[in-house]
């Protein structure tokens, strides 16, 4: 029965001399006709296995190359090779699965990500990648803890939706009308009525308007599912499909939606490291190596572990974003003109000058609040100033924003002023209206890009290297 294996982290996790085991795993390595090493995918340690001389025959040998899958039943036994404290002697090895080693595309040298980005399967077996997903399992697992240890429901917001949260307009369409010939209204206009759901329909770009919904009567929700951004950016920060993390609670306002988002990040980031020390260690140092090509000046300061640690060891700093756009007037940064977007009071921030406060002002990450209502969504509450909104966002080092969210205008009357103000249809928003107008209380929420957190986590300067399948503009595969 192939169940009946143990896997090779835990084996070397307890070293069990003397025991008889049965492991299977894919072939990193064959030396002298003798020593292969093992692994499974379980950690980045593969496990020596010793076929001791006249076990196997010839053609068998012959079969044993980089990328076979072997299933070995053995003793454990203590080991007197450097590097490791077990290693197997087997008593027989299946081969479950031939690899032309012709043919086979990863040799032993450094590959590039992006190389490795158009070898799908093969790129999950390199230690670089195995790293990074076992992370990326761990901190969504530990998001999903970390809800349901305070009582949150976890709720499935829709995929499809007739609406725009963020009015970012860049939504990709879902339809069943033929494109060479839809069916048309009087003006030449696309007749919606006749596709499938009888009204124009995309993907979702967020679940937070559905989420509000579910936050009436729940008091606090979660959701974490996939979103999509029809935004042709190619940059190292942009996904077309990607996934987002959106509590939602009420009688919450702004103080306590940056104490809980604070609380969450700095949560998942020790989970991580409580779970997956071997891991970031490994990546800690792949970083390290990258960076030692690099000029001093564009170097981190703080290590991976470093960084991680810094961040769950200081309380993140808060300014408004008035501080913030003073901040950034009075930095030799600005006066040398080294930042390439101009700096004034109502212009949205870029990643640039999110860094700068984060990495070189604070050395810390950052929740910037009361930005300028003219550039964040309608949803957002006004402040009594009648200028700004009771905005926040989540600056990080390395990635700048992190986490955007608010405190929700729940005064009915200003929120359909702001919406008339923004062109958000109101006719079309009557549900989400209704949250107001039936027992409307304060409330909050925001959004982490799921992504970004595990860049953050792993140190991989690419969102592609952080998600299993890119899709980015002109790029579907798989």
């Amino acid at each position: 029965m192939f169940n009946k294996r143990t896997k090779i982290k835990e084996l070397l996790a307890t070293e069990p001399a003397g025991r008889e085991v049965t492991v299977m795993g894919w072939v990193r390595t064959f030396r002298n006709n003798q020593f292969i090493a093992l692994n499974d995918g379980s950690t980045n340690q593969n496990l020596q296995v010793v076929a001791t001389l006249g076990l196997l025959n010839d053609e068998t040998l012959k079969r044993i190359t980089t990328g076979a899958s072997l299933k070995v039943i053995g003793e454990v036994v203590p080991s007197s090779g450097k590097g490791q404290k077990i290693e197997l002697k087997a008593a027989s090895i299946e081969i479950l699965g031939d690899s032309d080693p012709e043919k086979y595309p990863l040799q032993p040298k450094k590959h590039s990500l992006e190389f490795l980005r158009e070898i799908a399967h093969l790129r999950f077996r390199t230690n670089t990648f195995g790293a990074v997903f076992r992370i990326r399992h761990s901190l969504a697992f530990a998001i999903h803890k970390f809800f349901n240890d305070k009582g949150f429901v976890y709720l499935h917001t829709p995929i499809i939706t007739a609406s725009d949260a963020e009015g970012a307009g860049e939504m990709f369409r879902v339809t069943t009308l033929p494109f060479d010939n839809p069916p048309r209204n009087d003006d030449g206009s696309i007749n919606f009525k006749e596709d499938f759901f009888g009204k124009s329909t995309n993907l979702t770009v967020s679940g937070q308007l559905e989420g509000e919904l579910a936050a009436m009567a729940f008091s606090d929700i979660y959701t974490f599912g996939p979103t999509f951004r029809a935004e042709n950016s190619n940059t190292t920060r942009h996904l077309a499909e990607f996934w987002m993390i959106e509590p939602e609670m009420a009688f919450y306002d702004i103080e306590d939606n940056m104490n809980l988002a604070e609380e969450f990040i700095k949560y998942i980031i020790q989970y991580a490291m409580d779970n997956n020390r071997d891991d970031l260690e490994f990546l800690a140092q792949r970083l390290a190596d990258e960076e030692k090509q690099l000029p001093q000046d564009k170097r981190s300061e703080l290590g991976l572990i470093e960084k991680l640690e810094f961040v769950l060891n200081n309380a993140f700093e808060r300014i408004t974003y008035t501080e913030a756009i003073d901040i950034l007037l009075n930095s030799s940064h600005y006066k040398k003109k080294k930042f390439q977007y101009e700096v004034k009071w109502g212009i949205d921030l870029q990643s640039e000058h999110e860094r700068y406060l984060v990495e070189k002002h604070f050395k810390k990450p950052v929740i910037v609040t009361g930005y300028p209502a003219a550039i964040k969504a309608f949803y957002m509450r006004m402040n009594d100033d009648g200028k700004t909104v009771a905005a926040m966002d989540i600056l990080a080092p390395g990635i700048g924003e992190i986490v955007g969210g608010s405190q929700r205008e729940e005064r009915y009357d200003k929120l359909t002023e702001r919406m008339e103000a923004m062109h958000v249809p109101v006719e079309e928003m009557q549900w989400y209206l209704d949250t107001r107008r039936f027992g409307s209380v304060p409330h909050a929420g925001f959004g982490l890009g799921f992504e970004r957190m595990v860049q953050f986590v792993t140190g991989m300067t690419n969102i592609r290297d952080v998600i299993p399948f890119a899709r980015t503009p002109k790029n579907c595969e798989f």
